[in-house]
């Protein structure tokens, strides 16, 4: 398996609207290994991670880079903050409030066997706001397929 990683300052999102994402492909899954999320102002804010069961609007691409010079190009995809709402899946129980002060942050990470969306070109997860308003942060998302 190859690692890859994609890093972005968000857009403010919404409870609907993730601020970031990441999907398979109708042969490939990614297996999630860590997510990191970080307040870049002095305002708190609740932030969950969900799976995701098709696409939106997605925002703009992301550039995958992958750990190794020597791996393949990454197969799925990520996005900054979507556009237009996907349907949301289940509830992942990661939940992160990022306090009022500009580097608050979190990291999650997924165990030996990490966090895998079903295949499918709608298929991913998604961090999106739990509660009240979102606001941009710093996020990034490191995988295997």
């Amino acid at each position: 398996m190859a690692r890859y990683a994609v890093g972005v300052l968000t857009g403010a999102g919404s409870t609907v609207l993730p601020i970031i994402s990441l999907y398979s492909t109708a042969a490939v899954s990614p297996v999630v290994r860590e997510i990191g999320l970080t307040n870049t102002t002095s305002t708190a804010v609740a932030l969950k991670l969900t799976y995701l069961t098709t696409a939106g609007t997605q925002g703009a691409g992301l550039t995958e880079t992958k750990y190794r010079e020597s791996a393949g190009a990454a197969v799925c995809t990520a996005f900054t903050t979507h556009t237009v709402a996907p349907t949301l899946g289940g509830d992942l129980g990661y939940r992160a409030s990022l306090g009022a002060a500009v580097g608050a942050g979190v990291i999650w990470t997924f165990g030996e066997q990490g966090l895998t969306p079903p295949l499918g070109t709608g298929n991913g997860v998604g961090v999106i706001v739990e509660n009240g308003t979102g606001q941009a942060v710093q996020a990034y998302i490191v995988w295997d397929e």
